[in-house]
């Protein structure tokens, strides 16, 4: 079978097309004929150092696809049916998966749209509902809104009943966001401090939770957009900035809270965890229409390289999806 590997040469990343055995499914694995996968930065990109890998490994985080073979054990699922899930080495024509962190399509959905599911709609969950505890009628601020998980935060925190406040550099991104619900939308340049605009956007109220999608050029901004008792979540690094300004005081006296969102330390029962999540919490309204995957752009399997270019540019609004042969 094609399968692509990835090297890590600093923050720069390479990809190497192998011709490489289909893999056979072990005790309690599944293998996964893959139709569709999507790029996600934190695979792609080196900025991060849990992410990195200078020996080269495989590629791609998430996808969809067919049962094609299930080992030993592995009752839940059948062979041929449609499946979407989180695994190492997605972008190839066959993987091993763990059952437990695989979700059965919903009818509705073509393979582009559930290839671009599983790591986006997860880590959403894990920043609004898991640790951002987001409750309706309360304000969400998403920093970075345009991205893939900043887009299905927006979808997420709506189907919540929550406010939603993004941000994003781009003014003509920031229309097509508030055509996908986003209440409100902030345009700040890179580096900018949006706090006020928040604040002032809301009513002079700080927000109940924030979302940092961008890194540290974001950080200090997002921590004063909160109200007492607000929390904080960071989930990436697209600035590639790792230390920021900390206001200890306001930590301290308005009782915030301040968590990262990371798949490199979980045990498989923390990441079976959030897939229980996922088809709780989001799937149902995703199978009835509520949650739309929005996908910016669809490339074939032999020009990953073209979408990875793409992903880099930031350009999109939403998932970029690779097609497989």
């Amino acid at each position: 079978m094609k399968a692509y590997w990835i090297k890590h040469d600093g923050q720069n990343a390479a990809l190497e097309l192998r011709e490489l055995p289909v893999p056979e499914p072990g005790p309690g694995q599944l293998v996964m004929r893959v139709r569709a996968a999507s790029l996600n930065r934190g695979d792609l990109l080196g900025a991060i150092a849990h992410h990195r890998s200078v020996e080269g490994r495989p590629a791609g985080v998430d996808g969809a696809g067919e049962v094609h073979a299930l080992g030993e054990g592995v009752r839940d699922f059948k062979p041929g049916e449609r499946i979407m899930a989180r695994s190492r080495g997605c972008f190839a024509e066959y993987v091993l998966v763990d059952p437990k962190l695989a979700s059965r399509v919903p009818d509705r959905l073509t393979w582009e749209e559930a290839g671009a599911i599983p790591i986006s709609y997860v880590t959403a969950w894990e920043a609004l509902i898991q640790f951002g505890r987001l409750q309706a009628g309360e304000t969400v601020l998403i920093a970075g809104a345009s991205s893939g998980v900043g887009v299905c935060s927006i979808q997420l925190a709506k189907v919540r009943g929550a406010k939603v406040i993004g941000v994003s550099t781009s003014e003509q991104k920031l229309g097509k966001l508030r055509a996908l619900g986003m209440d409100i939308g902030i345009h700040a340049r890179a580096g900018d401090d949006f706090s006020a605009q928040v604040l002032q956007a809301n009513g002079g109220k700080g927000v109940d939770v924030a979302v940092n999608l961008v890194g540290g050029t974001v950080f200090a901004a997002c921590q004063r957009s909160l109200a007492d008792f607000g929390r904080l979540v960071i989930v990436g690094y697209v600035d590639g900035v790792m230390k920021a300004e900390i206001d200890l005081e306001a930590i301290h006296t308005k009782r915030l809270e301040v968590v990262g969102i990371s798949n490199a330390p979980l045990t498989p029962a923390m990441r079976a965890e959030a897939t229980v999540g996922l088809n709780r919490d989001v799937l149902p309204a995703i199978a009835d229409g509520r949650i739309q995957p929005v996908i910016d752009r669809v490339f074939p399997f032999d020009e990953l390289s073209a979408a990875k270019a793409y992903v880099e540019t930031g350009a999109h609004i939403g998932k970029v999806v690779i097609r497989m042969p």
